[in-house]
């Protein structure tokens, strides 16, 4: 049986000083913990927040991300195609994912807001519905994902191949049709 942990504030954790125990956490608040390279397999998070945590690295296979923030955090290559899918919900704000893989991901309506999106997969994801708000999504790889009524209107530096991709209904500035184009190597003014 986990050990559940409900309701409680944690700061300024990190893996040499203190190890978070393995369980259950639901309606927790983490602020300025170091978690990078810590092993999170199996552990759940329920309506949690994460404020100016460093999760670089960390590995959460198999780890429950139901319905969790997480905002100014250095998350650099985590596998969340690795989580347990089941309940599946985040939101980012003014977080760093730089490298990480959201691959074959079920994330409808997911926020991305004002997050650096460097180098990430999110091929064969549903990101149906979500929001990329001021996101820096150079170099992020968007092959056979679901991007239906996804808003990109502020988004920067995507590349997404609309013959590749499911945009029906999709949000684009016209600044951002260069995103949309530019596999076919036309000139926009």
């Amino acid at each position: 049986m986990s050990l559940l942990h409900s309701d409680q504030t944690f700061s300024k954790l990190n893996p040499i000083q203190y190890s978070l125990e393995s369980g259950d956490y639901e309606n927790c608040i983490f602020k300025h913990c170091d978690f990078s390279s810590v092993n999170f397999s199996k552990f759940k998070f329920i309506d949690c927040e994460f404020q100016e945590c460093n999760f670089s690295l960390a590995l959460i296979s198999n780890t429950s991300f139901q319905d969790v923030h997480f905002t100014d955090c250095k998350m650099l290559g985590l596998r969340f195609d690795n989580a347990n899918q089941f309940g599946l919900s985040l939101h980012f704000e003014n977080c760093t994912l730089n490298h990480s893989s959201f691959y074959q991901c079920k994330l409808p309506k997911i926020k991305f807001i004002g997050s650096q999106l460097q180098e990430v997969d999110f091929t064969e994801s549903d990101l149906s519905d979500g929001l990329f708000d001021t996101c820096d999504l150079m170099h992020a790889v968007f092959h056979q994902t679901n991007l239906e009524k996804t808003d990109f209107r502020t988004a920067l530096h995507f590349q997404i191949d609309p013959e590749k991709n499911k945009i029906k209904k999709a949000k684009f500035s016209v600044n951002g049709l260069v995103g949309l184009l530019n596999k076919y190597q036309i000139q926009i003014d």
